[in-house]
């Protein structure tokens, strides 16, 4: 016999600890890989602990490994229409924002602490680096609303935050460049951490639903409307490649045409959905681990270039740059990782 639960569910005791370990895997693959009601969760453990105790067997020997029978869950349980809002990831568009916003507040509140470490307690500022902190918070910003955007399958307000993202980098280095450098007030950088602690507690506070609301479009009108919000879905959404995305567009239109005059949705349903069923398939994970590796490739860039240009700027290697040489290494081997997974064979799943 293992030791008492120590999960949410105090009614299940499991037989073997590995059990319990098994049950506490399903609980959190289901919640951040699907994202589904806990109440679902509670439900299905509740159905495996019989099944496992009337066979008197490993739970992984009668239900397989943790994560496939969360994947096998929730292609079961939860709806299509709910799972086509989600991404691979299995988060919808508000999500995203609420993680991205949430994750920059983190972010800063690691720096002020080593600001505070490497540089003392007070930090001073001017016009000139309150431009430049201001520039990066609103590049930053725009560019993962970009990537939210396009996500939710909205391509024209990803190239716009895009643009935004451009025009805060060209117009913020400009005032930085111009505004005087000298003191304007000094802080304690505790007040920093507070107000960026702040930050990261607002973004998961807000609530998703209403984030998901500003990254849904209307109802498509006309089937133009719904053909375009399908390719953006399948671009976006999915990571196909633009000829195969407009492919399925094509066939799409080709079909209405030979219905005289059906409606699309009336032909293929609700556009979320269908995009979902057609990006589904053996080359969906090679599809999606390619995409994460541009991503990858694209952040140990950046890390790097940052790295390099903040110790030529110091003289020396200071602390930053040693921070942004473990973060560009970080991403390269995220990157490593997505690569092999895109290598993998269609229909295999390496272990993880």
């Amino acid at each position: 016999m293992g030791k008492p639960p120590t999960t949410r569910t105090p009614d299940l005791v499991w037989d073997r600890e590995e059990d319990q370990d098994w049950a506490d895997t399903v609980r959190v693959r289901l919640a951040l890989d699907h994202d589904v009601p806990l109440g679902l969760a509670e439900e299905v453990l509740t159905e495996a602990h019989q099944l496992v105790h009337e066979a008197g067997r490993p739970a992984p020997e009668v239900l397989g490994t943790p994560e496939a029978y969360a994947s096998a869950v929730a292609a079961e349980r939860v709806s299509e229409k709910d799972r086509a809002r989600a991404d691979a990831r299995g988060l919808t568009p508000g999500e995203h924002v609420s993680a991205a916003f949430g994750m920059l507040g983190f972010i800063g509140f690691v720096l002020c602490a080593l600001c505070w470490i490497e540089d003392g307690l007070w930090v001073t500022g001017s016009w000139a680096s309150v431009a430049g902190y201001a520039t990066v918070v609103a590049a930053v910003s725009l560019a993962a609303l970009a990537f939210v955007a396009r996500g939710a399958g909205r391509m024209r307000g990803m190239w716009g935050f895009a643009a935004g993202a451009v025009c805060a980098i060209a117009g913020g280095s400009a005032v930085a460049a111009a505004a005087p450098g000298e003191r304007l007030f000094t802080v304690p950088v505790p007040v920093l951490m507070a107000g960026c602690a702040a930050w990261t507690v607002g973004a998961f506070v807000f609530p998703d639903a209403t984030l998901d609301r500003w990254f849904t479009p209307r109802p498509q009108a006309d089937d133009a409307q719904w053909l375009t919000r399908l390719e953006g879905l399948l671009r976006g959404r999915h990571a196909m490649p633009a000829a195969e995305a407009r492919g399925h567009v094509r066939e799409a239109r080709q079909h209405l045409a030979r219905a005289g005059g059906e409606r699309a949705e009336d032909a293929f349903g609700d556009v979320e959905v269908y995009a979902m069923r057609l990006a589904e398939g053996p080359r969906k994970r090679r599809r999606l681990a390619r995409n994460k590796m541009y991503r990858a490739v694209a952040m140990a860039a950046l890390f790097a270039v940052i790295a390099v240009d903040e110790a030529l700027e110091a003289g020396h290697f200071s602390g930053w740059v040693a921070m942004y040489v473990v973060a560009s290494a970080c991403w390269c081997w995220t990157a490593l990782g997505e690569w092999r997974e895109a290598r993998e064979p269609a229909g295999t799943q390496p272990p993880r």
